[in-house]
């Protein structure tokens, strides 16, 4: 009998979520560890995002809860293709149900080694091919009229140099060039490094914002605050890093919060409902009948540096796609067709 699973819901006599354990040794056994923290270990060795652990592991604990919390090598094909059959009946979108497919995967190749036939004959499902909204000159225009403090400076760069919104907000001080015109995004889509041009107009403006922004982590710093948080474990190899202010977020949260595990005092970068709501609400202020938000304004950069006529390879490099098919898809939404096509009617 188990009385309480992870998250403290009580439940029925069930397989404990963990690997059988192949034997007894002499002394004490170790308890096995259970299985969502086998997954989590096995995500962080492949450097795998924040949002993608938290991701995977909600798509393999509902998963399990469907199943009754069998172990998931007592299941095969026909209890993956039950659940994603359900997902299906709730009419979920098909991106989701293929991240659920992808949990599932992973749980069942890199986790339990299991290199199985059936493996190759889950069905993804097949996602519609949708032509990006993109917005006029005069629309960006509009919107960013609408906009006011960060949340304009970072419109600004999403349209200025076609980041991403959390590639923007995860900037860090460092990765501005202000001279040279360029910014370094770390770790972008793929965890790949890639550089993008920084619009000169934003450079005073960057200037004041980065002087605020100090000033506030020199406040910090006087009240035995001021860190952030590294990635790969930096902080322990460096332990002065996460107070220099080169790993600053260039967008810091407007509250602080104590780690847990080391107790230091830190800021997060601005959340990124924050700047979607504003985006949202100048979108609205402005009349634009158009779903406008903040990835709009990266395709809005991407279609018109085609209209400028930028070759499409270096538009791929700028925005960090993997493959130009996929830059390709700007080329539909042009003003002037996609290979410079007029109408009859304008003849």
């Amino acid at each position: 009998m188990y009385p309480h699973d992870r998250n403290g819901n009580q439940g029925a006599t069930v397989i404990p979520l963990v690997r059988p354990n192949p034997g007894q040794v002499t002394g004490i056994p170790a308890k096995p560890p259970l299985i969502l923290d086998q997954v989590r270990e096995s995500l962080r060795a492949r450097h795998y995002s924040g949002r993608t652990e938290k991701a995977y592991l909600g798509w393999i604990h509902r998963f399990l809860r469907f199943h009754g919390n069998r172990h998931p090598e007592t299941m095969a094909e026909a209890e993956i293709s039950a659940y994603l059959s359900s997902l299906a009946e709730e009419k979920v979108s098909s991106s989701t149900q293929n991240q659920a497919l992808a949990a599932l995967l992973f749980l069942y190749q890199q986790v339990l080694s299991r290199e199985l036939p059936w493996l190759g004959n889950l069905v993804h499902a097949k996602r519609p091919k949708a032509v990006p909204a993109v917005l006029s000159t005069q629309e960006v225009r509009l919107v960013l009229a609408n906009l006011d403090g960060i949340p304009w400076l970072v419109g600004a760069l999403l349209y200025g140099g076609g980041l991403r919104l959390l590639e923007a907000l995860h900037l860090r001080v460092k990765d501005l060039d202000l001279d040279r015109r360029e910014i370094t995004v770390r770790r972008g889509k793929g965890q790949k490094d890639r550089r993008t041009v920084l619009p000169s107009t934003l450079v005073e403006r960057l200037r004041s914002h980065l002087l605020a922004v100090k000033t506030q982590h020199d406040r910090d710093l006087a009240q035995s605050a001021g860190a952030v948080e590294l990635p790969d474990a930096l902080d322990r190899k460096y332990p002065n890093a996460p107070h220099e202010w080169i790993w600053q977020w260039v967008f810091p949260a407007t509250r602080t919060y104590t780690e847990p595990t080391s107790h230091q005092v830190r800021r997060h970068h601005l959340h990124e409902t924050v700047i979607q709501r504003a985006v949202r609400k100048a979108a609205i202020a402005a009349g634009i009948t158009k779903p406008v938000s903040p990835h709009t304004l990266r395709h809005s950069f991407a279609t018109h540096m085609l209209e400028n006529g930028y070759d499409i390879r270096t538009i791929q490099e700028l925005l960090g796609h993997r493959d130009v098919s996929t830059t390709m898809i700007y080329t539909h939404v042009l003003n002037r067709g996609a290979c410079g096509v007029r109408s009859p009617l304008d003849r």
